[in-house]
């Protein structure tokens, strides 16, 4: 009796080990280094673009490409200025970082429209008297 839950509890402790402990990383083939250095030559010519790069290991980085050399390229950090060589076979994909809106500025959007709808619904009935006026707005 003692042995089968000895057993039990080994198997479940292998079993939640073996979900717990990181993958492996593979490796990237040299027809995938190649795109990903092709991708980084041709966002290297427009330089005022933002990249984002996702590495193997599903971490992301955004940058501007400083210099693109044969084994690794250098990307350049917007906020701080400070730089760090990036070897194209860490690199999962490089994109162009969208310029989408941002949060902040749909959220400022947001209030002035909903200013200027609270200012239209208070206003008009003060401007208008109740409709007895028949100029400007009314």
């Amino acid at each position: 009796m003692i042995k089968r839950h000895v057993a039990i509890a080994l198997s479940v402790i292998i079993t939640a080990l073996s979900f717990g402990l990181p993958v492996t990383a593979r490796g990237q083939s040299t027809a995938g280094v190649e795109k990903i250095r092709a991708k980084v030559q041709t966002l290297y010519a427009s330089k005022d673009s933002q990249v984002e790069v996702k590495f193997r290991d599903r971490t992301k980085v955004k940058g501007y490409i400083g210099s693109v050399e044969p084994v690794s390229f250098t990307l350049r950090d917007p906020k701080d200025g400070t730089s760090q060589s990036i070897a194209y076979s860490e690199v999962e994909s490089i994109t162009q970082a969208s310029g989408g809106i941002s949060t902040k500025t749909l959220l400022i959007l947001g209030g002035v429209a909903a200013g200027a709808v609270t200012t239209w619904l208070i206003v008009k009935p003060a401007v208008c008297d109740g409709g007895a006026q028949t100029r400007g707005a009314c």
